[in-house]
């Protein structure tokens, strides 16, 4: 018997981290350690009193029966009050929250839970992966928004196809945003649910980087706006904003209807997130409010000047972001995305990732993660510097 990948597989292409494997293994071969600055993990720990309540918890006997699948109800309580005292929003724990095993999860099943095939979503382009094939596994079709340099990468929803909006059952929102590290401001998410309340569509927020943001900024949550749980869900990653990655934990809150679907579709795919993870979750927002240890954002801010200063001393200029583990760069002219981060891998062993792997809209751009040690940016940056110079090239804004 010969087993054929599904047409639905194939539509979800290939990942591009496959391709940087081969890319990484030229780099190693002609002599050069790797720098990855491609996949967007934190590479730093949590505060010792969360490693020590997560050993703590999974030594105990009562944690290791199957989790319900939307969570304890601790856990979505402390999440939920977590969220006034950041947002000042008030979200019931037992009806409008629901636990997943990181944010991709709930990301990429939600539209299994709300849509039918053949319904369509807005989609942002350049946009994160999993928004796309999210909809693929549901049978939906996506309509790209293109977001641009010259509108702050924002969606212009004036730009929205009428018969588009009216078709339209999602949109999808990411502010901050990865990989752009684009911001929205109150104006931006009050347009926003004007629109969806007048296309009935349910917004998607994204808000997987609340917690990293710089030089004071603090990004808002959409629920913080009247109204805006009536057509709006929000998605948390406890991973991004707490350092906890490799533990799978996020939450999403708003919208009872659409929190309710999503609930309900995952009880019958899974069985929740490990009870002693969802303890140490509790400890971290506990320790985000107490300010128990440094912030997540603080390494990144500091690591985002550091960068940012080198890589224009290099020649290329890069923008300075608001938020997120991420610059998103525009390349020199006459080169594809792909073609330059190849280069860039084979002949400095530093990894970026193709702009375009995001979207139509992201050609022309490489999405380069702050996700190393300030000495090894500061070599990646000149590394990079030598290949302009060989390469004669430059980029300003």
């Amino acid at each position: 018997m010969i087993v054929q990948p599904s047409d639905r597989l194939r539509r979800l292409g290939s990942s591009i981290f496959s391709e940087i494997a081969e890319w990484k293994a030229e780099a190693v071969a002609a002599g050069f350690d790797i720098i990855d600055l491609g996949i967007g993990s934190p590479d730093k720990p949590p505060v010792e009193p969360v490693r020590r309540t997560l050993s703590e918890a999974a030594l105990r006997e009562d944690v290791y029966g199957y989790p319900t699948s939307e969570g304890s109800l601790a856990f979505r309580r402390a999440a939920c009050d977590w969220l006034a005292h950041r947002f000042g929003i008030d979200i019931d724990p037992a009806s409008e929250a629901t636990v997943l095993m990181g944010s991709q999860d709930g990301l990429g099943h939600l539209a299994l839970a709300v849509t039918n095939p053949g319904d369509l979503a807005i989609v942002p382009d350049p946009g994160y992966p999993i928004y796309g094939a999210g909809l693929v596994v549901a049978g939906v079709e996506a309509y790209p928004v293109p977001l641009r340099e010259s509108n702050g990468f924002l969606i212009d929803f004036d730009a929205i196809p009428e018969d588009v909006a009216r078709r339209a059952k999602l949109i999808v929102v990411n502010y901050p945003s990865n990989p752009l590290g684009a911001v929205a401001d109150r104006s931006f998410y009050e347009t926003l649910i004007s629109f969806a309340k007048k296309y009935n569509i349910l917004i998607v927020h994204d808000a997987a980087y609340s917690e990293l943001a710089f030089d004071g900024y603090k990004p808002m949550s959409v629920l913080e706006l009247p109204g805006a749980k009536d057509v709006a869900i929000e998605f948390h990653s406890v991973s991004k904003s707490f350092n906890l990655a490799g533990l799978r934990l996020a939450y999403a809150v708003g919208n009872a209807q659409a929190v309710q679907a999503l609930r309900a579709l995952k009880s019958n795919l899974d069985y929740g997130v490990f009870l002693a993870a969802q303890e140490a979750g509790i400890r971290a927002f506990a320790a985000d409010l107490s300010n128990e240890g440094a912030k997540a954002a603080a390494v990144y801010e500091s690591r985002r000047d550091v960068f940012v200063e080198a890589m224009r001393e290099a020649g290329w200029h890069v923008p300075k972001p608001k938020a997120t583990m991420f610059i998103w760069a525009r390349i020199p002219e006459g080169w594809t995305s792909r073609q330059i981060s190849q280069e860039i891998c084979r002949r400095t062993g530093v990894v970026v990732v193709p702009g375009s792997e995001y979207g139509v809209e992201g050609e022309g751009y490489v999405r380069i993660g702050l996700v190393q040690e300030e000495s090894k940016l500061l070599e990646a940056a000149r590394r990079i510097g030598t290949f302009f110079r060989e390469h004669g090239l430059t980029v300003s804004y």
